[in-house]
Protein backbone atom coordinates (compact mmCIF):
# COMPACT_ATOMS: atom_id res chain seq x y z
CA UNK A 1 0.00 0.00 0.00
CA UNK A 2 1.60 3.24 -1.01
CA UNK A 3 -0.23 5.10 1.34
CA UNK A 4 1.83 3.31 4.37
CA UNK A 5 5.15 5.31 2.28
CA UNK A 6 3.95 8.26 4.18
CA UNK A 7 5.57 7.51 7.32
CA UNK A 8 9.52 8.00 5.55
CA UNK A 9 8.51 11.85 6.27
CA UNK A 10 7.60 12.02 9.59
CA UNK A 11 10.22 13.55 11.76
CA UNK A 12 10.66 10.55 13.64
CA UNK A 13 13.99 8.57 13.65
CA UNK A 14 12.01 5.14 13.27
CA UNK A 15 8.57 3.75 12.38
CA UNK A 16 6.89 0.83 11.19
CA UNK A 17 2.88 0.53 9.87
CA UNK A 18 0.84 -2.07 8.86
CA UNK A 19 -2.85 -2.54 7.68
CA UNK A 20 -4.63 -5.85 8.12
CA UNK A 21 -7.79 -6.32 6.68
CA UNK A 22 -11.02 -7.76 8.49
CA UNK A 23 -10.15 -11.48 7.10
CA UNK A 24 -6.74 -11.13 8.80
CA UNK A 25 -4.35 -10.43 5.63
CA UNK A 26 -2.09 -8.00 5.82
CA UNK A 27 -2.56 -5.63 3.32
CA UNK A 28 0.73 -3.54 3.43
CA UNK A 29 3.28 -2.80 5.45
CA UNK A 30 6.15 -0.12 5.63
CA UNK A 31 9.31 0.31 8.41
CA UNK A 32 10.51 -2.72 10.77
CA UNK A 33 7.74 -4.99 11.14
CA UNK A 34 10.09 -6.49 14.11
CA UNK A 35 11.43 -3.75 16.15
CA UNK A 36 9.87 -3.24 19.49
CA UNK A 37 8.42 -0.13 20.36
CA UNK A 38 7.31 1.10 23.97
CA UNK A 39 3.60 0.87 23.28
CA UNK A 40 2.34 3.67 26.28
CA UNK A 41 -1.43 4.02 26.56
CA UNK A 42 -2.15 1.64 23.27
CA UNK A 43 -1.36 -0.88 25.85
CA UNK A 44 -4.32 -0.14 27.02
CA UNK A 45 -5.99 -2.49 24.30
CA UNK A 46 -4.42 -5.57 25.09
CA UNK A 47 -5.00 -5.27 28.77
CA UNK A 48 -8.93 -3.88 28.18
CA UNK A 49 -9.20 -7.40 26.33
CA UNK A 50 -7.23 -9.29 28.90
CA UNK A 51 -10.05 -8.33 31.07
CA UNK A 52 -12.87 -9.35 28.40
CA UNK A 53 -11.15 -12.62 28.68
CA UNK A 54 -11.76 -12.67 32.46
CA UNK A 55 -15.00 -12.04 31.82
CA UNK A 56 -15.88 -14.43 29.87
CA UNK A 57 -14.26 -17.15 32.30
CA UNK A 58 -15.99 -15.80 35.08
CA UNK A 59 -13.15 -14.64 37.06
CA UNK A 60 -14.30 -10.81 36.51
CA UNK A 61 -18.27 -9.14 36.27
CA UNK A 62 -18.83 -5.70 34.60
CA UNK A 63 -21.03 -4.66 37.38
CA UNK A 64 -18.76 -5.86 40.67
CA UNK A 65 -17.00 -3.38 42.44
CA UNK A 66 -14.20 -1.92 41.79
CA UNK A 67 -11.88 1.34 42.66
CA UNK A 68 -13.77 4.13 43.92
CA UNK A 69 -17.71 3.60 46.21
CA UNK A 70 -19.63 2.99 43.34
CA UNK A 71 -17.48 2.25 40.99
CA UNK A 72 -17.12 -0.54 38.79
CA UNK A 73 -15.16 -2.80 36.46
CA UNK A 74 -17.42 -1.37 33.48
CA UNK A 75 -16.58 2.40 35.15
CA UNK A 76 -12.88 1.96 35.30
CA UNK A 77 -13.02 0.01 31.50
CA UNK A 78 -15.00 3.36 30.24
CA UNK A 79 -12.60 5.59 31.93
CA UNK A 80 -15.35 7.10 34.20
CA UNK A 81 -14.85 5.42 37.70
CA UNK A 82 -13.54 9.24 38.91
CA UNK A 83 -9.86 8.84 39.51
CA UNK A 84 -7.64 11.29 38.58
CA UNK A 85 -5.00 10.70 35.60
CA UNK A 86 -2.33 9.20 37.20
CA UNK A 87 -3.46 9.45 41.41
CA UNK A 88 -5.91 7.43 43.69
CA UNK A 89 -7.73 10.72 44.00
CA UNK A 90 -11.42 10.84 43.39
CA UNK A 91 -12.09 13.99 41.03
CA UNK A 92 -15.96 12.84 40.54
CA UNK A 93 -18.57 10.59 41.03
CA UNK A 94 -18.81 7.41 39.35
CA UNK A 95 -20.20 7.97 35.55
CA UNK A 96 -20.62 11.31 35.30
CA UNK A 97 -17.47 12.63 33.83
CA UNK A 98 -15.44 10.76 31.59
CA UNK A 99 -11.94 11.48 33.09
CA UNK A 100 -9.16 9.24 31.38
CA UNK A 101 -7.37 7.69 33.81
CA UNK A 102 -4.13 5.67 33.96
CA UNK A 103 -4.87 4.91 38.20
CA UNK A 104 -8.40 3.21 37.08
CA UNK A 105 -6.45 0.59 34.75
CA UNK A 106 -4.00 -0.03 37.56
CA UNK A 107 -6.95 -0.86 40.24
CA UNK A 108 -8.16 -2.69 37.39
CA UNK A 109 -5.27 -5.18 37.00
CA UNK A 110 -5.08 -5.65 40.66
CA UNK A 111 -8.56 -6.44 41.07
CA UNK A 112 -8.45 -9.16 38.23
CA UNK A 113 -5.02 -10.33 40.09
CA UNK A 114 -6.99 -10.67 43.39
CA UNK A 115 -9.77 -12.49 41.61
CA UNK A 116 -7.39 -14.67 39.83
CA UNK A 117 -4.01 -15.22 42.18
CA UNK A 118 -2.49 -14.96 38.66
CA UNK A 119 -0.05 -11.48 38.47
CA UNK A 120 -1.56 -9.16 35.25
CA UNK A 121 1.27 -9.57 33.74
CA UNK A 122 0.70 -13.73 34.02
CA UNK A 123 -2.92 -13.26 32.75
CA UNK A 124 -2.27 -11.39 30.20
CA UNK A 125 0.34 -13.42 28.40
CA UNK A 126 -1.52 -17.04 29.07
CA UNK A 127 -4.80 -15.47 28.22
CA UNK A 128 -4.00 -13.04 24.95
CA UNK A 129 -0.19 -13.00 23.95
CA UNK A 130 0.39 -16.52 23.43
CA UNK A 131 -2.67 -17.78 21.98
CA UNK A 132 -2.50 -14.80 19.24
CA UNK A 133 1.50 -15.69 18.71
CA UNK A 134 2.55 -12.34 19.83
CA UNK A 135 6.18 -13.29 21.54
CA UNK A 136 7.57 -10.12 20.72
CA UNK A 137 5.08 -8.50 23.25
CA UNK A 138 5.46 -7.75 26.77
CA UNK A 139 4.07 -5.82 29.41
CA UNK A 140 6.82 -4.23 31.38
CA UNK A 141 5.13 -2.46 33.86
CA UNK A 142 1.30 -0.64 34.34
CA UNK A 143 -1.11 -2.46 32.66
CA UNK A 144 -2.21 1.33 31.62
CA UNK A 145 1.11 1.92 29.66
CA UNK A 146 3.94 -0.39 30.48
CA UNK A 147 3.59 -2.53 27.11
CA UNK A 148 6.24 -3.57 24.05
CA UNK A 149 5.30 -4.97 21.14
CA UNK A 150 6.39 -5.13 17.50
CA UNK A 151 4.11 -3.75 14.09
CA UNK A 152 4.16 -7.42 13.34
CA UNK A 153 2.42 -8.74 17.01
CA UNK A 154 0.18 -6.09 16.62
CA UNK A 155 -1.13 -7.12 13.13
CA UNK A 156 -2.00 -10.72 14.85
CA UNK A 157 -3.96 -8.46 17.76
CA UNK A 158 -5.46 -6.17 14.71
CA UNK A 159 -6.91 -9.30 12.96
CA UNK A 160 -8.03 -10.20 16.60
CA UNK A 161 -9.97 -7.45 16.98
CA UNK A 162 -11.78 -7.86 13.80
CA UNK A 163 -12.68 -11.58 14.14
CA UNK A 164 -12.35 -12.59 17.61
CA UNK A 165 -11.56 -15.81 19.02
CA UNK A 166 -10.50 -15.38 22.30
CA UNK A 167 -13.67 -13.66 23.53
CA UNK A 168 -17.14 -13.78 22.53
CA UNK A 169 -17.77 -11.81 19.51
CA UNK A 170 -20.72 -10.53 21.09
CA UNK A 171 -18.98 -9.66 24.30
CA UNK A 172 -16.22 -7.09 21.74
CA UNK A 173 -19.19 -5.54 20.14
CA UNK A 174 -20.03 -4.44 23.31
CA UNK A 175 -17.09 -3.13 24.21
CA UNK A 176 -16.66 -1.43 21.15
CA UNK A 177 -19.94 0.55 21.91
CA UNK A 178 -20.23 3.60 24.04
CA UNK A 179 -20.54 3.15 27.70
CA UNK A 180 -22.57 6.02 29.78
CA UNK A 181 -22.92 8.00 26.48
CA UNK A 182 -22.79 11.66 26.91
CA UNK A 183 -20.54 12.10 29.46
CA UNK A 184 -18.08 15.21 28.50
CA UNK A 185 -14.05 15.15 29.15
CA UNK A 186 -11.13 15.65 27.65
CA UNK A 187 -9.45 13.76 25.09
CA UNK A 188 -5.79 13.55 25.87
CA UNK A 189 -3.71 15.52 23.31
CA UNK A 190 -6.85 16.79 21.94
CA UNK A 191 -8.75 18.66 23.91
CA UNK A 192 -12.40 18.81 25.60
CA UNK A 193 -15.06 17.18 23.46
CA UNK A 194 -18.40 17.87 24.62
CA UNK A 195 -18.95 13.74 24.37
CA UNK A 196 -16.07 12.04 25.08
CA UNK A 197 -17.17 8.80 23.66
CA UNK A 198 -15.64 5.13 24.96
CA UNK A 199 -16.20 1.88 25.13
CA UNK A 200 -15.09 -0.74 27.43
CA UNK A 201 -10.64 0.22 27.11
CA UNK A 202 -11.82 0.96 23.74
CA UNK A 203 -11.42 4.91 22.50
CA UNK A 204 -14.69 5.30 20.05
CA UNK A 205 -14.08 7.88 17.13
CA UNK A 206 -18.10 9.21 16.82
CA UNK A 207 -17.79 12.49 16.09
CA UNK A 208 -15.08 13.66 18.35
CA UNK A 209 -13.54 16.93 16.82
CA UNK A 210 -10.04 17.49 16.77
CA UNK A 211 -8.84 13.96 17.04
CA UNK A 212 -6.04 11.47 15.82
CA UNK A 213 -7.92 9.68 12.91
CA UNK A 214 -9.28 10.49 10.13
CA UNK A 215 -11.73 13.12 9.04
CA UNK A 216 -13.00 9.97 7.01
CA UNK A 217 -13.02 7.70 9.53
CA UNK A 218 -15.99 6.05 10.19
CA UNK A 219 -17.89 7.11 13.81
CA UNK A 220 -17.64 3.18 14.87
CA UNK A 221 -13.83 3.15 14.78
CA UNK A 222 -12.24 1.98 17.86
CA UNK A 223 -9.20 1.84 19.29
CA UNK A 224 -6.06 3.87 21.04
CA UNK A 225 -2.76 6.27 20.54
CA UNK A 226 0.04 6.87 23.09
CA UNK A 227 2.17 9.00 24.52
CA UNK A 228 5.29 7.00 22.86
CA UNK A 229 3.61 8.11 19.37
CA UNK A 230 2.22 4.76 18.90
CA UNK A 231 -1.58 4.21 17.98
CA UNK A 232 -3.90 1.21 16.41
CA UNK A 233 -7.18 1.66 15.04
CA UNK A 234 -10.08 -0.37 13.55
CA UNK A 235 -12.73 0.43 11.28
CA UNK A 236 -15.63 -1.67 10.84
CA UNK A 237 -16.90 0.33 8.21
CA UNK A 238 -13.33 0.44 5.96
CA UNK A 239 -13.10 -3.53 7.40
CA UNK A 240 -9.59 -2.85 8.19
CA UNK A 241 -7.59 -1.68 10.70
CA UNK A 242 -4.10 0.32 11.01
CA UNK A 243 -1.27 -0.24 13.30
CA UNK A 244 1.37 2.40 13.52
CA UNK A 245 4.65 2.36 16.00
CA UNK A 246 7.08 5.33 16.38
CA UNK A 247 9.84 6.37 18.48
CA UNK A 248 9.14 10.10 19.21
CA UNK A 249 6.92 10.78 21.95
CA UNK A 250 3.24 12.63 20.91
CA UNK A 251 3.31 16.53 19.58
CA UNK A 252 2.00 18.76 17.58
CA UNK A 253 3.62 16.63 15.04
CA UNK A 254 2.00 13.44 15.47
CA UNK A 255 -1.58 15.54 15.47
CA UNK A 256 -0.59 16.93 12.05
CA UNK A 257 1.06 14.20 10.23
CA UNK A 258 -1.93 11.09 11.96
CA UNK A 259 -5.01 11.70 10.83
CA UNK A 260 -3.99 12.81 6.81
CA UNK A 261 -1.71 9.33 6.81
CA UNK A 262 -5.17 7.64 8.09
CA UNK A 263 -7.52 9.57 5.08
CA UNK A 264 -4.85 8.13 2.66
CA UNK A 265 -5.16 4.80 3.66
CA UNK A 266 -8.92 4.56 3.69
CA UNK A 267 -8.93 6.25 0.81
CA UNK A 268 -6.65 3.63 -1.08
CA UNK A 269 -8.75 1.21 0.93
CA UNK A 270 -11.81 2.05 -0.79
CA UNK A 271 -10.35 1.78 -4.65
CA UNK A 272 -8.81 -1.78 -4.04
Amino acid sequence: MQSLQKIESWPVDNAAAAVVSADGEVLGTAGEQDRRFPLASVTKLLSAYAVLVSLDEGALELDQPAGPEGSTVRHLLAHSGGYDFGERTVRYPPGTRRLYSNAGFEVLGETLEQATGMTFGEYLQEGVLVPLGMSSTSLEGSPAAGGISTAADLCRFAAELQAPTLTDPGRLTEATQVVFPGLAGVLPGFGRQKENDWGLGFEIRAHKSPHWTGANSSPATFGHFGQSGTFLWVDPKARAAAVCLTDRDFGPWAAEVWPPFTDAVLAELSGR
